[in-house]
């Protein structure tokens, strides 16, 4: 005799198949949201490390920003120093200019030139006098030319004249007297000349 199933064994597969679905279902979403924790909590920490290193950062620019004040007040304080300096080195080689004028001016007039005047007016010198020879007189061009303290030589005029045993040409002759700064500035040049190094 032939056995017959009476249970309702279709409804309980498909009671089982969706109790299995709901599982897998309620599995996915545990690990979906304990993924989304891990990963929130993982840019998290990423996010504090970086407004850690900003603060850092931030902390160590407000020290820079202070040296540099600083450095720049340091800076502006040299400055001040150097002016002060320079002005003090003016005012001491202006001290001292008439007389090295009179020194240089008796070190470039070579024998055999004779000066009978010598006016200074600003910076510029004006000397009138005698030479033997034109020759004497392009010496004392080529000595004011290498002079330290004179500049720009001009003969305005040569006159020929007679004296009792010899003839002597009247002339007349201007220059300047260099500025404190261009001297400094051939010094330097002079110097790095002497050490080696090629002036700018």
């Amino acid at each position: 005799m032939p056995h017959i199933n009476l249970l309702p064994w279709r409804e309980q597969q498909r009671q089982a198949s969706q109790q299995k679905f709901l599982t897998i279902l309620a599995v996915i979403v545990a690990s979906s949201l304990a993924l989304m924790y891990l990963m929130g909590t993982f840019y998290d920490g990423l996010r504090q490390g970086q407004e850690i290193k900003n603060r850092y950062l931030q902390g160590e620019i407000v020290k820079l920003d202070k040296r540099i004040g600083e450095i720049e007040g340091l800076n502006k304080q040299k400055e001040n120093l150097q002016r002060r300096i320079r002005l003090i080195e003016v005012l001491q080689s202006n001290r001292n200019l008439g007389t090295q004028i009179i020194d240089e001016v008796a070190r470039v007039v070579p024998a055999g030139v004779y000066l009978t005047s010598l006016e200074r007016t600003g910076d510029m010198i004006k000397v009138i006098g005698r030479s033997e020879s034109n020759n004497r007189l392009s010496q004392m061009l080529r000595a004011v030319e290498s002079s330290y303290l004179l500049e720009r030589p001009v003969i305005q005029g040569i006159v020929a004249g007679s004296n009792d045993d010899r003839l002597l040409s009247d002339f007349m002759m201007h220059f300047y007297v260099k500025s404190f700064e261009q001297m400094e500035q051939e010094r330097q040049q002079g110097d790095d000349t002497q050490s080696g190094v090629p002036a700018t």
